[in-house]
């Protein structure tokens, strides 16, 4: 047990600080916020051994540590933590930041430095709403993200647009890019493992489009499951820009400069990635806070395989599917800036997320690197693009390969951070009551 999870003798149990470093695994909670699922708040925070602890909030005691048993609700207004209280009840939180008191004992004295919440507020038929009592969804943050996280979606999204059409001016108006992309598409399945070109080789129209589907049909499970109206309204949203994203092959020109061996018509972006890498988006978009982590995982490698895919089966150049990951990865920030009610994580059970630091930061890190040493390997190989050398055609399909996995990685781990930052926002009276602070030595 840590310092800041150890409890103390005066003020009853203490559980630590939420940004303390949490358990990877303990933070693997599955899809916790299903309508009529038992609240896990008061254990996924505290799973140390502290029985008094619920929903990540110090709660203060006069004397002696109280037991749950010691503030159990009646049988006609059966509550399980305070995140039920947050949803179901009237909660008198002051601005003052007193003493949090779940007891419903009289004449307690405040404690400096915390959040104080009568339960004597509560009705026996399970608390009916006064008109002088706040409520926690009158938060603005409970309705919306922060501001600056929206701004920050745009930020991102522009980026990551502007960067899809820097892709497609390189590959399509260029010699060099025009080169690179014929090389690539022309000599990829014999430069690369044959049993990597086999496995990409499984990737058919019927596969990507079969797992496409797969991915969608998840997420609006899932969405509909946990009854978030308004991130399924996102989800169509997303679904009809990314659809209209991929007739843009249809009025993009493609000028001849040389001479290549693949069709010279446009192909920019592929529809097929398109397809792939958005349906993975959505279910990111739609499971929990515990699951986000995974989903952008596999997400992010079925992305990739469907991207490799096209291009080992001579369906598309590699600048075609990279500029498709670009463009889905801003249009999907694009959406999450419109988030909204229903399309965060409900109020009393938002926390930070182990897996979401950890392999959101990973990803953003690696992928950034990855494309740096893709663009110098395509820079190191230039002269022999030009001439057709047969020495370049390993590195130009090795550079297209780290290209294509690292803006994955990227815009998987910025589609990852984002979510997590506009679903949770962390909040006073999201958390019921003021966050806890770490307990003072006596």
């Amino acid at each position: 047990m840590s310092d800041e999870q150890r409890p103390t003798t005066s003020q009853g149990p203490q559980i630590r600080d939420p940004h303390a470093p949490v358990n990877l695994l303990r933070d693997f909670e599955p899809l916790d916020d299903l309508p009529g699922a038992p609240s896990t708040t008061g254990t996924a925070a505290g799973t140390s051994g502290n029985a008094g602890t619920t929903a990540g909030i110090p709660i203060g005691s006069t004397a002696a540590p109280r037991t749950p048993a010691s503030y159990a609700p009646s049988a006609s207004s059966p509550l399980r933590s305070l995140s039920d209280i947050a949803d179901v009840a009237d909660i008198d939180v002051s601005d003052t930041q007193d003493g949090l008191d779940i007891s419903g004992t009289a004449g307690t004295a405040p404690v400096p430095g915390e959040a104080r919440v009568d339960l004597r507020a509560l009705d026996a038929d399970g608390g009916r709403r006064g008109a002088r009592r706040r409520r926690v969804d009158d938060d603005p943050l409970a309705r919306r993200p922060r501001a600056s996280s929206r701004v920050l979606c745009v930020v991102f999204g522009l980026l990551l647009v502007a960067a899809a059409f820097g892709v497609y001016w390189f590959g399509v108006h260029t010699e060099t890019g025009q080169s690179f992309d014929d090389m690539v598409e022309t000599y990829f399945a014999a430069n690369v493992p044959g049993w990597f070109a086999g496995l990409l080789g499984a990737g058919s129209h019927v596969a990507v489009l079969v797992g496409s589907i797969l991915f969608a049909a998840a997420a609006v499970v899932v969405a509909v499951v946990r009854r978030r109206w308004w991130l399924l309204g996102q989800l169509v949203a997303f679904g009809v820009l990314c659809f209209a994203a991929s007739l843009l092959k249809d009025v993009l020109p493609r000028p001849f400069i040389i001479h290549t061996t693949i069709d010279a018509g446009n192909s920019a972006p592929s529809g097929h990635t398109i397809l792939g890498v958005a349906a993975a988006t959505a279910l990111l978009f739609a499971v929990s806070r515990g699951w986000r982590w995974v989903a952008a995982l596999v997400g992010g490698l079925w992305s990739v395989f469907v991207a490799l895919s096209v291009v080992n089966g001579k369906w598309h150049r590699p600048s075609d599917a990279l500029m498709a990951i670009l463009l889905v990865g801003g249009v999907a920030l694009f959406t999450l800036a419109f988030t909204r009610t229903s399309g965060m994580d409900a109020t009393g059970k938002r926390r930070s997320s182990a897996g979401v630091q950890v392999v959101g930061s990973i990803a953003i890190t690696g992928g950034a690197f990855a494309c740096l040493y893709g663009a110098y390997v395509v820079w190191q190989v230039v002269p022999g693009l030009l001439m057709s050398a047969e020495w370049a055609r390993s590195g130009a399909v090795a550079a297209a390969i780290i290209l294509i996995a690292g803006a994955t990685t990227l815009v998987f781990g910025l589609m990852l951070a984002m979510r997590q930052l506009t679903a949770a926002p962390l909040t006073k009276l999201g958390l019921v009551g003021a966050p806890p602070a770490p307990p003072k030595r006596r």
